[in-house]
């Protein structure tokens, strides 16, 4: 991790006391600070409180220079992704924000009086897909695949590496042109329009555009083989990768989920496994930890890889 980018976020006071506490950057994943409540780590999976005992208490003045440094100090140019509630900094790193939302015809315009930030590390384990790739092919050919996992288990980590050695190609799978539509900037992790994660030489990113949209839109504009979303869950999303299968396309997609059988109780994916649109479900269980591959009639085909 080049942990410059993220440091010089954080105030000087901050930015001490992180680090005295960690040696390696490797495994830090967020760093989250609330007005008036201890600064709080996740390191490995695992969330602590630094200090040895004696926590160090975040003030307003370190949140407001925390967003002043993320925005360079206009935040206001940010109101497109503020919109999401977050800004995405150099490096791919998410910066989200909670406070006072600003309304304007019913929908989310900005915030104001901001008390906390988290800022979520971003991550790429290059190969960690390698495992994956024996169940999402047949004679070659890719199988509409969907990841399912709880939240921060690394669904997205995952789907970087299938596109990037999609996109490059390697022993299992010649390589095919992707598009990928990153409506939160987290997949590409893009800073002023360029992708800060490697996905490969064939990958074309539309950033910070609506799944639904974007998926019509590439399929219109830049004829892709394969189409990559992160977390579908509303009914347009569904639609968007009907039309986009049948179009021709493979899919690659996220969705949130600890298991098969919650999958087919939930009325979206439930309506999607019973008319097999996905041909691989991969589940995972922590920190990329695969719990299972199924196949598109839910049968296990690999467990615990």
């Amino acid at each position: 991790m080049e942990k410059n980018r993220v440091l010089k976020i954080l105030p000087g006071r901050v930015r001490e006391m992180i680090e005295k506490e960690i040696d390696t950057y490797e495994g830090l994943q967020e760093i989250k600070l609330r007005t008036g409540k201890p600064l709080l780590m996740r390191c490995g999976g695992e969330e602590y409180i630094p200090g040895r005992g004696h926590p160090y208490i975040v003030t307003a003045e370190d949140v407001r220079e925390t967003i002043d440094y993320a925005s360079n100090y206009s935040l206001y140019a940010y109101e497109e992704e503020m919109r999401q509630g977050f800004i995405t900094i150099e490096g791919g790193h998410r910066v989200g924000m909670t406070g006072q939302a600003i309304l304007e015809k019913g929908q989310v315009k900005n915030l104001k009086y901001i008390s906390s930030v988290n800022i979520r590390i971003s991550h790429e384990v290059q190969g960690c897909a390698d495992q994956v790739f024996p169940f999402i092919l047949c004679r070659r050919q890719l199988k509409h695949t969907l990841i399912i996992s709880p939240p921060g288990c690394g669904k997205t980590t995952l789907l970087r590496d299938m596109i990037r050695q999609i996109s490059d190609g390697n022993q299992y799978i010649k390589g095919m042109t992707v598009g990928v539509v990153d409506e939160r900037s987290e997949i590409a992790g893009c800073y002023m329009g360029v992708a800060q994660n490697h996905l490969g030489i064939r990958t074309d990113v539309l950033d910070g555009c609506p799944k639904a949209e974007g998926m019509i839109m590439l399929i219109r504009s830049m004829a892709p083989q394969v189409i990559a979303v992160d977390e579908i869950g509303a009914r347009e999303d569904v639609h968007a990768i009907e039309y986009a299968m049948h179009c021709g396309c493979r899919m690659l997609a996220t969705m949130h989920g600890a298991s098969i059988e919650e999958l087919r109780r939930k009325p979206v994916s439930g309506k999607m496994m019973e008319e097999k649109r996905f041909e691989r479900y991969i589940i995972l269980e922590g920190k990329a930890k695969i719990q299972g591959i199924y196949d598109e009639n839910g049968k296990l085909m690999e467990k615990k890889i």
